[in-house]
Protein backbone atom coordinates (compact mmCIF):
# COMPACT_ATOMS: atom_id res chain seq x y z
CA UNK A 1 0.00 0.00 0.00
CA UNK A 2 1.27 3.41 -0.91
CA UNK A 3 1.33 5.71 2.10
CA UNK A 4 -1.60 8.14 2.29
CA UNK A 5 -2.84 7.25 -1.19
CA UNK A 6 -5.62 4.85 -0.37
CA UNK A 7 -4.31 2.52 -3.12
CA UNK A 8 -3.71 -1.04 -2.09
CA UNK A 9 -1.32 -3.18 -4.07
CA UNK A 10 -1.78 -6.93 -3.92
CA UNK A 11 1.74 -8.38 -3.94
CA UNK A 12 0.68 -11.97 -3.35
CA UNK A 13 0.35 -12.69 -7.09
CA UNK A 14 3.53 -11.04 -8.31
CA UNK A 15 5.91 -13.31 -10.15
CA UNK A 16 9.58 -12.54 -9.66
CA UNK A 17 11.46 -11.73 -12.84
CA UNK A 18 13.97 -14.40 -13.85
CA UNK A 19 17.63 -13.58 -13.53
CA UNK A 20 18.15 -14.25 -17.19
CA UNK A 21 15.61 -14.68 -19.94
CA UNK A 22 15.89 -18.23 -21.15
CA UNK A 23 12.84 -18.15 -23.34
CA UNK A 24 13.37 -17.56 -27.03
CA UNK A 25 15.31 -19.18 -29.76
CA UNK A 26 19.11 -19.28 -29.57
CA UNK A 27 19.24 -19.01 -33.37
CA UNK A 28 17.29 -15.76 -33.10
CA UNK A 29 19.77 -14.57 -30.47
CA UNK A 30 22.73 -15.53 -32.67
CA UNK A 31 21.13 -13.67 -35.58
CA UNK A 32 20.68 -10.54 -33.44
CA UNK A 33 24.27 -10.73 -32.21
CA UNK A 34 25.54 -11.09 -35.77
CA UNK A 35 23.55 -8.04 -36.83
CA UNK A 36 24.90 -6.11 -33.85
CA UNK A 37 28.50 -6.96 -34.77
CA UNK A 38 27.81 -6.02 -38.40
CA UNK A 39 26.39 -2.68 -37.26
CA UNK A 40 29.44 -2.06 -35.09
CA UNK A 41 31.62 -2.86 -38.10
CA UNK A 42 29.74 -0.25 -40.14
CA UNK A 43 30.23 2.33 -37.43
CA UNK A 44 33.94 1.58 -37.27
CA UNK A 45 34.22 2.08 -41.03
CA UNK A 46 32.29 5.34 -40.99
CA UNK A 47 33.92 6.99 -37.99
CA UNK A 48 37.55 6.25 -38.75
CA UNK A 49 40.02 8.92 -39.73
CA UNK A 50 40.28 9.67 -43.45
CA UNK A 51 42.04 6.85 -45.23
CA UNK A 52 44.54 6.85 -48.01
CA UNK A 53 43.54 5.32 -51.30
CA UNK A 54 45.58 2.21 -50.55
CA UNK A 55 43.90 1.80 -47.14
CA UNK A 56 40.50 2.15 -48.77
CA UNK A 57 41.34 -0.51 -51.35
CA UNK A 58 42.60 -2.83 -48.59
CA UNK A 59 39.33 -2.37 -46.64
CA UNK A 60 37.25 -3.01 -49.74
CA UNK A 61 39.27 -6.11 -50.59
CA UNK A 62 38.87 -7.43 -47.03
CA UNK A 63 35.11 -6.74 -47.04
CA UNK A 64 34.78 -8.42 -50.46
CA UNK A 65 36.59 -11.51 -49.17
CA UNK A 66 34.29 -11.67 -46.14
CA UNK A 67 31.26 -11.36 -48.37
CA UNK A 68 32.53 -14.10 -50.67
CA UNK A 69 32.88 -16.45 -47.69
CA UNK A 70 29.31 -15.65 -46.62
CA UNK A 71 28.05 -16.13 -50.17
CA UNK A 72 29.77 -19.52 -50.32
CA UNK A 73 27.63 -20.54 -47.31
CA UNK A 74 24.39 -19.87 -49.18
CA UNK A 75 22.85 -23.05 -50.55
CA UNK A 76 22.46 -22.95 -54.33
CA UNK A 77 20.73 -25.49 -56.54
CA UNK A 78 23.18 -27.89 -58.20
CA UNK A 79 24.60 -27.02 -61.60
CA UNK A 80 23.61 -23.33 -61.52
CA UNK A 81 25.92 -21.18 -63.64
CA UNK A 82 25.90 -17.60 -64.87
CA UNK A 83 26.13 -16.61 -68.46
CA UNK A 84 27.49 -13.42 -69.95
CA UNK A 85 27.02 -10.49 -70.09
CA UNK A 86 28.36 -9.32 -66.78
CA UNK A 87 27.72 -6.04 -65.00
CA UNK A 88 29.91 -3.02 -65.75
CA UNK A 89 32.79 -2.41 -63.39
CA UNK A 90 33.25 1.19 -64.45
CA UNK A 91 34.20 3.37 -61.52
CA UNK A 92 32.97 3.94 -58.00
CA UNK A 93 29.45 5.06 -58.94
CA UNK A 94 28.76 1.97 -61.03
CA UNK A 95 30.13 -0.33 -58.30
CA UNK A 96 27.77 1.20 -55.72
CA UNK A 97 24.80 1.08 -58.11
CA UNK A 98 25.36 -2.58 -59.00
CA UNK A 99 25.90 -3.73 -55.40
CA UNK A 100 22.88 -1.78 -54.10
CA UNK A 101 20.75 -3.13 -56.93
CA UNK A 102 21.59 -6.76 -56.22
CA UNK A 103 21.22 -6.23 -52.48
CA UNK A 104 17.66 -5.07 -53.10
CA UNK A 105 16.90 -8.24 -55.06
CA UNK A 106 18.11 -10.70 -52.41
CA UNK A 107 15.40 -12.28 -50.30
CA UNK A 108 15.89 -13.06 -46.62
CA UNK A 109 13.99 -16.28 -47.31
CA UNK A 110 17.28 -17.85 -48.46
CA UNK A 111 19.38 -19.23 -45.64
CA UNK A 112 22.33 -17.02 -44.59
CA UNK A 113 21.31 -14.15 -46.88
CA UNK A 114 20.43 -11.70 -44.09
CA UNK A 115 24.09 -11.43 -43.09
CA UNK A 116 25.15 -11.10 -46.73
CA UNK A 117 22.70 -8.22 -47.15
CA UNK A 118 23.94 -6.56 -43.98
CA UNK A 119 27.59 -6.79 -45.02
CA UNK A 120 26.74 -5.67 -48.55
CA UNK A 121 24.96 -2.62 -47.13
CA UNK A 122 28.03 -1.87 -45.03
CA UNK A 123 30.30 -2.09 -48.06
CA UNK A 124 28.10 0.08 -50.28
CA UNK A 125 27.68 2.61 -47.46
CA UNK A 126 31.44 2.80 -47.04
CA UNK A 127 31.98 3.22 -50.78
CA UNK A 128 29.29 5.92 -50.94
CA UNK A 129 30.96 7.84 -48.11
CA UNK A 130 34.33 7.45 -49.81
CA UNK A 131 32.83 8.80 -53.04
CA UNK A 132 31.26 11.80 -51.28
CA UNK A 133 34.54 12.65 -49.59
CA UNK A 134 36.79 12.16 -52.62
CA UNK A 135 34.78 13.07 -55.70
CA UNK A 136 34.53 16.83 -56.09
CA UNK A 137 31.70 16.64 -58.62
CA UNK A 138 28.83 14.43 -57.46
CA UNK A 139 27.55 12.78 -60.61
CA UNK A 140 24.06 11.27 -60.71
CA UNK A 141 23.80 7.54 -60.25
CA UNK A 142 24.54 5.70 -63.46
CA UNK A 143 21.56 3.93 -65.01
CA UNK A 144 21.01 0.27 -64.24
CA UNK A 145 21.94 -1.89 -67.21
CA UNK A 146 22.79 -5.46 -68.12
CA UNK A 147 21.92 -8.46 -65.98
CA UNK A 148 20.82 -6.31 -63.05
CA UNK A 149 18.20 -4.55 -65.16
CA UNK A 150 16.99 -7.89 -66.50
CA UNK A 151 16.68 -9.36 -62.99
CA UNK A 152 14.83 -6.29 -61.71
CA UNK A 153 12.18 -6.91 -64.36
CA UNK A 154 11.63 -10.46 -63.04
CA UNK A 155 11.03 -9.68 -59.35
CA UNK A 156 7.95 -11.90 -59.20
CA UNK A 157 10.23 -14.96 -59.20
CA UNK A 158 11.65 -14.10 -55.78
CA UNK A 159 13.57 -17.30 -55.06
CA UNK A 160 15.16 -17.58 -58.51
CA UNK A 161 16.02 -13.89 -58.64
CA UNK A 162 17.57 -14.06 -55.15
CA UNK A 163 19.78 -16.98 -56.12
CA UNK A 164 20.94 -15.28 -59.30
CA UNK A 165 21.53 -12.01 -57.41
CA UNK A 166 23.78 -13.84 -54.94
CA UNK A 167 25.70 -15.50 -57.77
CA UNK A 168 26.04 -12.19 -59.64
CA UNK A 169 27.39 -10.48 -56.52
CA UNK A 170 29.96 -13.28 -56.13
CA UNK A 171 31.08 -12.82 -59.71
CA UNK A 172 31.14 -9.02 -59.36
CA UNK A 173 33.14 -9.08 -56.10
CA UNK A 174 35.69 -11.47 -57.61
CA UNK A 175 36.20 -9.06 -60.51
CA UNK A 176 36.27 -6.05 -58.16
CA UNK A 177 39.08 -7.60 -56.09
CA UNK A 178 41.17 -7.92 -59.26
CA UNK A 179 40.32 -4.39 -60.45
CA UNK A 180 40.43 -2.24 -57.31
CA UNK A 181 41.89 0.62 -59.36
CA UNK A 182 38.37 1.11 -60.72
CA UNK A 183 37.55 2.68 -57.36
CA UNK A 184 39.81 5.64 -58.19
CA UNK A 185 37.33 6.80 -60.84
CA UNK A 186 34.28 8.66 -59.59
Amino acid sequence: MEPNSGIHKDTSQEIPAPLCATHGNTTDMNYKLALLFSALHVLSLGTAAPLSEEDMKAKVKFAAKQLLVRLDNVEYPPDVTLSAPFDNLDGLSSVVTVLEGYNGLMSNALDDVALVKSDLSSLTGYLSEWRQGRCSQQLPKPPVTGPLLQLQSQKEFIHTVSIEACLRVKEFLNRLQKNLDQLKTC
